[in-house]
């Protein structure tokens, strides 16, 4: 061979050494050109998505794009309307709210006032629309949040706002027992409205009683302005009352609406029914189903007798004056000093100590149509029937008049709606 040999290369293969420089050569400029390609193809898978015939078999789905994952991006066909319009003012408080869904169903309605505290509704027309359970406050701003679907599960929703009247003319409402009071079992929630209710039924309704335990209280209207609630029977002792009156923004007559937004409770005490008998001047004085005590009495004289009857007590006072000119008894009495006196009904029936006719009690009937218990005058001796009496009875404490030469006590004579059937009470 001619030639220099070809440094580092092996002895007896020189006719292939520039072959072999030239394979050397080639492999330097064939990698990355192989390097190239490869990027090439993953570029190209990455952006498959794009377009292609083959894009939609790798999603998954056929050229309607059925079974696919795509969301649905359409717009909701479920069209959501509420009444009053955005930014009302001077709304009224019954009637005016109420949310419709067209070409769907309601799934959510909050509805909501300043203060956070939420409107209770009900759904109507399998979710076509929505109403406020019962009236809405006065001079309140309210906001309103409603979702509907349509039938591919769309949701569309709307939010507004409105603020209901401030009126001109209002009402309240005058209630015994008091907030946190203790009273008997014979007690009614009583009421009584300053202006004469057109609108019983929106009324009554805005007053919810909760007992425990739990017992059915049903009220009863005596006019136009007095609403009394009680059980069937006497309540059992123990038992807690808890009355809610939401009565702000109800409108009990045209033009008028109540103001009041209040929760009252109160809770019985021992059981304590007393029964006087006019015939035979004694009264016996029955707790928890235990005779206790019996009592002289005098009732009332032929003339002036005493109602017969359930009798609740509804005030206390130690000393009281007692003037006939008040109860339609002319001059015939004037005691300014009259002690340990409890009322038993509005037109002026009292139980109370008699210090003026010692030797009535247990012996005759001498009242003006009291019933009338031994006492001393100022009230002070302690071991006195009527201070005994006095000391041991609870306001909402029942008194029963029997064997009287009168007629029974109307129900609305007093706290007396004992004096009714609960047929005629719920009637």
């Amino acid at each position: 061979m001619n030639g220099r040999p070809i440094s580092g290369a092996s002895v007896g293969g020189g006719a292939e050494r520039p072959a072999a420089r030239r394979t050397r050569h080639g492999r330097r400029h064939a990698l990355p050109a192989l390097l190239l390609g490869a990027l090439l193809v993953v570029l190209t898978a990455c952006g498959s998505g794009g377009g292609g015939a083959d894009s939609d078999k790798g999603s998954g789905g056929d050229k309607n794009g059925k079974g696919s994952d795509k969301a649905d991006t359409a717009p909701s066909q479920a069209v959501v309307s509420i009444l009053p319009k955005d930014g009302a003012d001077s709304v009224a408080t019954s009637g005016a709210l109420k949310v419709t869904a067209a070409k769907g169903k309601l799934t959510e309605v909050r509805v909501e006032d300043s203060k956070g505290n939420p409107v209770d509704g009900k759904l109507a027309g399998g979710g076509g629309s929505w109403a406020p359970s019962q009236h809405l406050s006065s001079g309140t701003k309210y906001k309103v949040h409603a979702v509907a679907k349509d039938t591919k599960g769309r949701e569309s929703a709307k939010d507004t706002t409105f603020t209901t009247l401030v009126p001109k003319n209002t009402f309240v409402g005058i209630f015994t027992p008091e907030d946190g009071s203790k009273v008997g079992v014979g007690m009614p929630f009583s009421i009584r409205f300053t202006r004469g209710i057109t609108h019983p039924e929106d009324v009554e309704k805005a007053i919810k009683i909760t007992t425990e335990p739990a017992v059915d209280v049903q009220g009863h209207w005596f006019g136009n302005d007095r609403l009394d609630f009680r059980p069937e029977k006497y309540w059992k002792a123990g038992t807690k009352v808890s009355v809610k009156l939401n009565l702000d923004g109800v409108e009990g007559r045209p033009g008028v609406y109540g103001k009041q937004l209040k929760t009252v409770s109160f809770t019985i005490g021992r059981s304590q029914v007393s029964t006087v008998d006019a015939k035979k001047h004694t009264m016996k004085v029955v707790r928890d189903g235990k005779t206790v005590k019996n009592i002289p009495i005098t009732a009332g004289a032929p003339a002036t007798t005493t109602y017969n009857g359930q009798m609740v007590i509804s005030e206390k006072l130690k000393v009281t004056r007692m003037n006939g000119d008040t109860v339609g008894f002319g001059g015939e009495y004037d005691i300014k000093d009259v002690p340990h006196a409890m009322r038993l009904s509005q037109s002026g029936t009292f139980i109370h100590g008699n210090y003026w006719a010692p030797g009535a009690p247990g012996n005759q009937n001498v009242s003006h149509g009291c019933v009338g218990l031994r006492d001393v005058r100022g009230a002070w001796d302690k071991k006195q029937p009527a201070a005994w009496f006095f000391d041991n009875s609870l306001i909402g404490d029942v008194v029963i008049v029997k064997n009287s030469n009168d007629k029974q006590i109307q129900p609305e004579n007093g706290l007396n709606g004992w004096n009714m059937s609960w047929e005629q009470w719920i009637a």
